[in-house]
C-alpha cells in the first residue's frame, strides 16, 4: 500500500509557510549504512596500524582500548560532520538528507552532541532496532536522540528553476562580481531557505509598506549572515533588492 510521505511544516512569523519532506526510517538506514562502512574501515585501519601489537602484548587491555577508541570515533565522526557540514554526514549527503532543528531554526552544537550521544541507546540491541522502532512510530520519524535534541532528518529537494521574471527584472546584480562568495552562499543556503525568499518576493505586493520593509530587512539579515559580501556590493541597494540578487544567483546557476 502506498504511504503518503510525511512532511515537516514550518510557518515563519511573517506568515510564510513551507514544508520539508521527512526522511523515512529506511532512507535513514541506508545513509547510516554508508557511514557505518566508513567507520568500520577506519577502525580496521587503526587496528592494523596501532592496536594489533597492543592486543598481542595485552589482550584484555588492547581489546578494551580498541572498543573505547572505535566507539569514540563513531560518535566524533557524526558530531563533527553534522556540525561542520550543516547537518550532514557522508552517508546523509549521498542520499540528500540533512539534520535540522524541528522548529526550522539553525542547528545548535548542543543538539548535535545530544542526538549523537543517544546513539548508544538508539543502536540497542543491534542495528539500531530501538532507534528504528522509535522513528517508525514517530509522527516526525524521530529516533530517541532526535526527540530529546529537538531535531529531525529531512530529505533535501533539488533546486528547481522557477520563472525569475515573477520577482522583477533587473539588468545588474552587484553580488555577481564575487563568484567565490556566490559559491559559498549557494553552499550555505538550503532549498527551504531559498524557497522562503522566492515566495516572499513573489508575494511582495500583498504586504503593506511596514510589513514589507520589516520582512525583507529580516530576510536580508538572515542571508547576509550566511555569507558576507563586501560593503561596496551592498551599500547602495535595499534589503528587497539584496534578496532579489540572492535569489537570482541561487536559482540561475541550478544545482
Amino acid at each position: 500500500m502506498y504511504q503518503k510521505k510525511k512532511q515537516l511544516r514550518i510557518r515563519t512569523p511573517e506568515g510564510i509557510s513551507f514544508a520539508l519532506e521527512l526522511a523515512s526510517p529506511l532512507m535513514r538506514f541506508f545513509a547510516w549504512s554508508i557511514d557505518a562502512l566508513i567507520i568500520i574501515s577506519l577502525g580496521i585501519f587503526l587496528q592494523q596500524m596501532i592496536f594489533t601489537p597492543i592486543i598481542k602484548a595485552a589482550p584484555d587491555i588492547g581489546t578494551g582500548l580498541y572498543i573505547v577508541v572505535t566507539t569514540a570515533l563513531s560518535l566524533c565522526y557524526a558530531m563533527a560532520m553534522e556540525w561542520f557540514w550543516d547537518g550532514r554526514t557522508l552517508g546523509k549527503r549521498l542520499f540528500r538528507l540533512r539534520v535540522m532543528d524541528s522548529n526550522g531554526f539553525h542547528l545548535q552544537p548542543s543538539q548535535v552532541v545530544v542526538r549523537n550521544l543517544l546513539r548508544v541507546v538508539d543502536s540497542l540491541p543491534l542495528l539500531y532496532l530501538v532507534g528504528g522502532a522509535a522513528s517508525f512510530f514517530s509522527p516526525l520519524y524521530q529516533r530517541l536522540g532526535d526527540r530529546v535534541a529537538g531535531t529531525v532528518v529531512v530529505k533535501l529537494p533539488r533546486f528547481n528553476s522557477p520563472d525569475l521574471t515573477a520577482i522583477g527584472e533587473q539588468k545588474f546584480n552587484s553580488l555577481r562580481a564575487y563568484p567565490h562568495l556566490v559559491a559559498r552562499l549557494r553552499q550555505a543556503v538550503t532549498p527551504a531557505e531559498a524557497d522562503i525568499a522566492l515566495q516572499a518576493l513573489r508575494r511582495r505586493d500583498t504586504f503593506d509598506d511596514l510589513e514589507r520593509t520589516s520582512l525583507f530587512d529580516q530576510l536580508a539579515d538572515h542571508f547576509k549572515a550566511k555569507c558576507s559580501f563586501p560593503e561596496e556590493a551592498v551599500r547602495t541597494i535595499s534589503s528587497e533588492q539584496y534578496l532579489r540578487n540572492v535569489v537570482e544567483l541561487i536559482y540561475s546557476s541550478g544545482q
